[in-house]
């Protein structure tokens, strides 16, 4: 069951999705991945988790690997990101990834959280970096990557350069998301404050915009 945080009661799920998700990293606390999965009021499980895993070139989510083998344990789909910085070693950050990240069939493809720019860093050098993470990423599992990213960044940067990635985007007090190519758009984030059992704190609510069917095209085969 996915509510609205008590401090924003006006919260609107947009429940003319079907398939409805979070992304937690260790701010989230210890979660009670068994409470999380039983509970379907109004439809709205929680089917599908993104759980940060790395960050820059060293950094590793301290809740990472018993959160990943929470959502197993309780039949959560679920993906893994990497916190982007662009103006570090691209090299380094996607080593960091493979070296956290073991991905089993039926998860998600990797994800490319991509919201910061770096001080200093030009553009020609942020897209340089990513493309290098994203090639890196996409040899060593052999998916293409998603990217997850806010409406600036898209303009900016994603349609021009990386349109043929799959896109997670962030949009909020919207009652659809608008701006972006949405036949590239399989995710939405649609709030940072929602509620779901088994979390204390509040969490950022998703839903997924494509058919279940569709879920093939970006989760691990094999």
């Amino acid at each position: 069951m996915l509510r609205p945080s008590s401090e924003k009661p006006n919260l609107r799920i947009p429940l003319q999705y079907q398939t409805h998700g979070v992304d937690l990293s260790h701010h989230n606390g210890d979660i009670d991945w068994e409470k999380v999965s039983s509970h379907n009021q109004h439809h709205t499980a929680v089917k599908f988790c993104f759980l940060k895993a790395t960050e820059g070139t060293d950094l590793i989510d301290k809740r990472f690997e018993a959160n990943w083998k929470g959502l197993k344990d309780n039949e959560i789909k679920r993906g893994a990101y990497h916190f982007f910085r662009p103006e570090t070693d691209p090299k380094l950050q996607a080593l960091n990834y493979i070296l956290t990240v073991k991905p089993e069939k039926g998860d998600f493809v990797p994800v490319l959280d991509w919201e910061v720019l770096g001080r200093g860093a030009s553009k020609r050098n942020i897209v340089r970096n990513v493309s290098l993470w994203l090639d890196i990423i996409e040899k060593h599992y052999g998916v293409k990557p998603i990217i997850y990213t806010n409406r600036y960044i898209y303009d900016t940067y994603v349609k021009e350069y990386f349109q043929e990635h799959p896109l997670w985007i962030s949009q909020y007090n919207v009652p659809e998301p608008a701006g972006f190519d949405l036949d590239k758009v399989y995710f939405w984030q649609y709030s940072t404050i929602g509620q779901v059992p088994g979390i204390e704190s509040n969490v950022d609510f998703n839903v997924f915009l494509k058919d279940d069917f569709d879920f093939e095209r970006i989760t691990f085969r094999q």
